[in-house]
């Protein structure tokens, strides 16, 4: 996720990690920052730091208490936000409580799995129940899949098929996260950025064919960019 917010253009990305999981993430890429927080407190000192605009919550969290304190932290301090895995997994049982607490200013980004423990009760198809979802949190939903969905809750949506096989893999939805803070963090509109990002993630992942894994996703993206912006007049003399 820290990977993909970097390739996608966020210029400084911080792990926010319990401190036994310190070591790993400061012996990962150097140019990401590792910051270990012990408790609440911590984490919410963290968070008061306006520079960091954006947040990315659930990867690798575990679907626990404290993930589930710190989730909510993140919406009552404002902050744009992207939510994945156990962010969601994690309100299974206390939807009413995250959909309280999500704003304008979030992307939730289940697959089906994560979809169904936050909105149970929405049938249909799979536009029709991510655009209700939308509606119902008040907040940019994309539905994962081999057609990604993703829906606005003024209505707009946005249908994205060129994800390759290959990406099902594990940890690759956490790469799409980080493409859509990375976005966010440089300005751009939460629907904008997720519809995007889901491009941009499949395209990336075409782009590599057969073995692909989560970590050679990141590495991919610049390419992409780079024909983006050969067909933009002016982007490539900057």
């Amino acid at each position: 996720a820290a990977r993909g917010a970097r390739r996608a253009g966020a210029g400084l990305v911080t792990i926010c990690s319990a401190p036994e999981a310190f070591p790993i993430y400061a012996a990962g890429d150097p140019g990401t920052i590792a910051k270990p927080v012990a408790d609440d407190a911590a984490f919410a000192e963290f968070l008061a730091d306006p520079r960091r605009n954006t947040v990315i919550a659930g990867p690798g969290a575990g679907v626990s208490p404290e993930t589930k304190s710190r989730v909510l932290a993140v919406l009552k301090a404002n902050k744009q936000t992207v939510l994945d895995a156990d962010a969601l997994s994690v309100f299974e049982d206390d939807a009413k409580s995250l959909l309280k607490a999500v704003h304008a200013d979030c992307v939730l980004t289940p697959h089906e799995g994560e979809f169904k423990r936050v909105f149970p009760a929405l049938r249909g198809g799979k536009l029709q129940r991510a655009r209700a979802a939308a509606r119902i949190g008040g907040a940019v939903v994309l539905l994962k899949g081999g057609d990604t969905v993703v829906a606005s809750p003024d209505g707009r949506a946005t249908i994205t098929d060129n994800a390759p096989a290959e990406l099902a893999t594990a940890g690759s939805g956490d790469v799409l996260s980080g493409i859509i803070a990375g976005f966010m963090a440089q300005g751009m509109a939460p629907f904008e950025a997720a519809s995007a990002a889901a491009w941009i993630h499949g395209e990336a992942a075409r782009g590599f064919g057969p073995g692909l894994i989560s970590e050679d996703i990141p590495e991919r993206i610049p390419p992409v960019l780079a024909a983006l912006a050969a067909r933009i007049p002016g982007m490539t003399e900057g």
